[in-house]
């Protein structure tokens, strides 16, 4: 990780010198004639804010409760600094595709969300995939990346929780594996944002993993219930997405109020213990009573101690059919086909939640032993 960022430096200060470093302006000015305000309606609110920011934060819509807010999100999950994205998916596609050069590689999980595996494409390093959770995979890629391209960065992609799949990185292993041959890390923590840790800190900081990875991507958009996310890095990575990361740069900035809502959000995930106790109790429920009551031709349940439960079916026209029978008794879950997971593991993903009842959850059980053929 070192390495990583003492090239991500070199290049901030090759900016410097060039005069062309960007930094985030200040917004207490008086007499507009800058921003993208054209007709004056982000004043037309019964807010008492501003409805819009009125331009991207590099111009007129930076602001220090966005500041604030971005830094004390990373903070709290044991990061130097953050920085505040519209989505999950503009962070993580921004974060891969400018952190990596030409003479860098890319090494992703082959089950990373298609957001990473988007902003991999878009980046001008190698791109590579390892097999999922799979360590020695992982250690073969790293040899092969190192013995061709000795000098050039590497960085290993994982998520925290895996979306469709609900399982965890074995992020220890893959952290202490990348450091053997000098690659940096970084992970998505979408899906372990809110459930992971006894505040919801998320598997990086459950592990106290921070001082080893390169990043993190908090989203907001699943446990958290709004949307936004932060990167979360040193200040070094805050500096170089403010100066390299082009959805960053050209984006609308959210405005304060949304700014405002993400951080009362956060602070409300990170109180709600009785919650994550009642979905943890939850998904105890779900798989003890689906273990003991689903037999093999209703599906393969995937190992998953996450809300999200894979009952994978392999076939796409059974998976449509399960879906409508679970909705013709007020249950809804989604089939999810290809290309979104690869042909025969074609499933029902089914989330659980801290509100499902015990009825629920039978119901749910006894619906799927039916459509059992």
């Amino acid at each position: 990780m070192k390495s990583l960022e003492s090239a991500s430096q070199q290049k901030l200060n090759k900016r410097k010198r060039a005069a062309n470093f960007r930094t985030l302006p200040s917004t207490d000015t008086q007499i507009d004639f800058w921003s993208n305000n054209y007709l004056g309606l982000s004043a037309q609110t019964v807010a008492v804010r501003p409805a819009g920011s009125t331009g991207s934060r590099l111009l007129s819509g930076n602001s220090a409760i966005a500041e604030q807010v971005e830094n004390q999100i990373a903070r709290f999950h044991g990061f130097e600094a953050g920085l505040l994205f519209g989505s999950g998916y503009d962070a993580n596609l921004g974060l891969l595709a400018c952190i990596a050069g030409r003479t860098d590689s890319l090494i992703l999980d082959e089950l990373a969300h298609a957001s990473l595996i988007d902003g991999a494409r878009l980046s001008t390093a190698r791109r590579f995939h390892f097999r999922h959770n799979n360590l020695d995979n992982l250690s073969e890629k790293l040899q092969r990346v190192r013995a061709k391209r000795p000098d050039g960065n590497v960085i290993v992609v994982v998520e925290g929780t895996y979306s469709m799949d609900g399982d965890h990185a074995p992020l220890v292993e893959i952290v202490n594996l990348c450091e053997r041959f000098d690659a940096a890390v970084i992970v998505d923590e979408a899906h372990s944002l809110g459930v992971i840790g006894d505040r919801g800190e998320g598997l990086v900081a459950s592990l106290n993993l921070q001082s080893r990875v390169a990043a993190c991507v908090y989203t907001f958009g699943k446990a958290v219930g709004y949307h936004g996310a932060v990167v979360a890095g040193g200040s070094w990575l805050r500096n170089y997405l403010i100066n390299f990361c082009r959805p960053f740069i050209y984006s609308t900035a959210p405005p304060v109020s949304s700014v405002q809502t993400i951080a009362h959000q956060h602070e409300r995930m990170v109180e709600a213990d009785s919650q994550r106790q009642g979905l943890r109790r939850n998904i105890e429920y779900f798989r003890q009573t689906a273990n003991a009551q689903l037999s093999a031709g209703s599906g393969r349940l995937l190992p998953s101690s996450s809300p999200i439960q894979g009952l994978v079916v392999g076939e796409t026209e059974r998976c449509c059919d399960i879906e409508n029978t679970l909705s013709g008794v007020g249950i809804t879950v989604k089939a999810i086909l290809p290309p979104t997971v690869a042909a025969g593991s074609e499933r029902i993903r089914i989330c659980i939640h801290s509100y499902n009842t015990t009825q629920e959850i039978d119901l749910l059980i006894e619906t799927l032993v039916r459509t059992n053929p």
